[in-house]
């Protein structure tokens, strides 16, 4: 009847990707197109860098997951979009034909202030980078001392740097962590909240390096703003994140930061055959924070009007939802928790937010892969 096209094997495909034998027996076709052959998770990936999980365990077998449907697996990247001729582009100079996509090919980190050919440099996107850098921090624990930098003063950082931590204390390294924040310390979040994060941090004997933005990060070597530099021999880059550059050069309505314009059915305002979720996506009725909760709340939604378009059926609003649960992973199983005004952080955080993580990746984590 008609030919999907899943760009991307995320958590907000999830639950399309559990569903595509019925979209098969419906006399739809399906192809899949990921770049890798396991999904990691994350909201686990610093767990995976400080040793708590390992890879198979915050990881869906995407390929294998789809391929036993029916469906075909491209081991591919998109590259750019055809909305006239339905044509999805990939980095392999393959073309994949859809009359209905639905995207949700996550978001990269902003790395512009990386110097070219540089070494022992991890950023936190892809995830599988997190484990390549746990890998290094072991191979060098045995020098006289080790020096772990970490640019980023977000959350992103935060949980970089105590888990960063947590792995060479593993290791059974002379450790250093930095944690380079730039001119402002967790600023987005609420004063409690940031100093709970703080006081963490310093029991683990993080040290924080700001006043200045990182100008330039090249092989063992931090360079801020104002010309003063630091030595590190691993570094892990966790700033901000955007979108791929796909959907500007595509001819497809974009947001203020180049994500895929959705409107409240999670679908492009100018073709209604266009769909997205996760962090690739602008939505128009209020900007979202890139954050994987919305991914998961979107799951539902996105699975329910991509198979409404294909069948020709009504459409659902998918609705944002108030507040949500912040937690951080801190390291060495210690996080920092805050809703409703309520915050408090150690073991307990982490355990919280290791249980909610847990009970996602046994949702869509088929049986013969745990």
């Amino acid at each position: 009847m008609a030919k999907l096209a899943l760009v991307g094997a995320g958590h907000a495909h999830m639950t399309l990707m559990t569903n595509i034998k019925d979209l098969i027996d419906q006399g739809h076709s399906v192809d899949v197109i990921g770049p890798g052959k396991r999904h990691y998770y994350s909201g686990m990936g610093p767990g995976m860098l400080g040793g708590t999980y390992s890879p198979s365990e915050i990881s869906f077998p995407v390929q294998r997951m789809c391929e036993e449907q029916g469906a075909t697996f491209h081991l591919d990247e998109c590259v750019g979009v055809d909305p006239e001729k339905k044509l999805i582009k990939l980095k392999s100079g393959k073309e994949v034909a859809y009359d209905v996509a639905s995207f949700n090919t996550g978001s990269s980190i902003v790395d512009d202030i990386v110097a070219p050919d540089s070494k022992d440099i991890y950023t936190v996107k892809p995830i599988e980078r997190l484990f390549e850098g746990r890998e290094r921090i072991f191979e060098l624990a045995k020098k006289d001392s080790l020096s772990i930098g970490v640019v980023g003063g977000g959350p992103a950082g935060v949980e970089v740097a105590g888990n960063a931590w947590a792995a060479a204390q593993e290791a059974g390294a002379n450790a250093t962590v930095h944690l380079y924040y730039g001119k402002s310390f967790m600023k987005r979040a609420p004063d409690r909240v940031r100093n709970l994060t703080k006081k963490i941090l310093e029991k683990h004997d993080i040290q924080f390096i700001g006043g200045e933005y990182v100008s330039q990060v090249s092989t063992g070597k931090i360079t801020l703003a104002d010309g003063t530099s630091y030595s590190d021999d691993i570094i892990f880059i966790a700033m901000g994140v955007r979108p791929r550059p796909i959907f500007e050069h595509s001819g497809l309505p974009y947001g203020k930061d180049g994500g895929l314009l959705v409107n409240k059915y999670l679908q492009s305002p100018k073709y209604d055959n266009i769909f997205g979720g996760g962090d690739c996506i602008w939505f128009d009725p209020q900007p979202l924070d890139k954050v994987g909760v919305y991914a998961v709340r979107q799951n539902q939604v996105l699975n329910d009007n991509v198979m409404a378009r294909l069948n020709n059926e009504p459409l659902h609003e998918f609705k944002p939802g108030g507040s949500y649960l912040l937690i951080y992973n801190t390291g060495g199983n210690t996080g920092v928790l805050h809703k409703f005004g309520i915050s408090f952080n150690g073991h307990r955080a982490f355990a919280i937010k290791d249980y909610i993580d847990s009970k996602f990746i046994k949702k869509f984590k088929p049986d013969y892969d745990n």
